[in-house]
């Protein structure tokens, strides 16, 4: 009895302790258009304050040339951050920035 007792507390221990990586939802990406980034350091800006918000996986920054504004391919992890900080936290460093609109044909 006391071994069958000892083994289901083992069980349910080691398979609750499972769940939170079972549980865990997939990486989350987000192609941001960041406005007033026309200069070769907005880039590198932008790119390391997102870099530095909890939950943030990785940032890529595009900027096709020196006048242009940056997009920024964001992957988060949404359990952790929304898009609406990522939003918030270039916009605080004077780059508005909005969800890239997806093109129509």
């Amino acid at each position: 009895m006391f071994r069958r007792s000892f083994l289901l507390t083992l069980v349910l221990t080691v398979g609750l302790g499972a769940v939170p990586f079972i549980a865990r939802a997939a990486d989350a990406t987000v192609t941001l258009d960041v406005h007033h980034a026309g200069c070769v350091l907005c880039g590198p800006i932008v790119k390391r304050s997102l870099a530095h918000v909890r939950g943030v996986k990785s940032v890529t920054v595009s900027q096709p040339n020196a006048m242009a504004d940056v997009t920024a391919i964001v992957v988060y992890d949404p359990a952790v951050t929304r898009v609406a900080t990522l939003i918030r936290t270039v916009t605080d460093r004077g780059y508005p920035a909005n969800v890239e609109a997806k093109a129509t044909s």
